[in-house]
């Protein structure tokens, strides 16, 4: 049974940094497909960065790109969002999620619950 467990969400000044936690069971990392998405208040669901299963390639949406790195331990299962410069525009419920990789993006079947991040004064 797939499960995703996020954590590490907040409230954060713009400008500062936050790190998330994605904990995953179920299925081996190394051998996934795997991403962060967002969702904002009235907004549709938007991709951040996938880790494409067949040969690891990384793809950021171009907002985080220089702010956010995503990194995994296979070992411990687990996935990492650093997230860097936070913005307000950053502001979302983000979701940990797995799928597959096809015509360039990310398509995701499992994800988690989430995790709120606020970045306001």
């Amino acid at each position: 049974q797939v499960q995703l467990v996020e954590s590490g969400g907040g409230l954060v000044q713009p400008g500062g940094s936050l790190r998330l936690t994605c904990s995953a069971s179920g299925f081996t990392l190394d051998y996934a497909t795997i991403g962060w998405f967002r969702q904002a208040p009235g907004k549709a669901r938007e991709g951040v960065v996938c880790i494409r299963r067949s040969d690891g390639k990384i793809y950021y949406i171009d907002s985080v790109k220089g702010r956010f790195t995503i990194s995994r331990d296979n070992h411990q299962n687990t996935v990492y969002l650093q997230m860097n410069s936070l913005k307000p525009d950053d502001t979302a419920v983000y979701y940990c999620a797995t799928g597959t990789f096809s015509d360039n993006y990310c398509n995701y079947d499992y994800w988690g619950s989430g995790t709120q991040l606020t970045a306001s004064f």
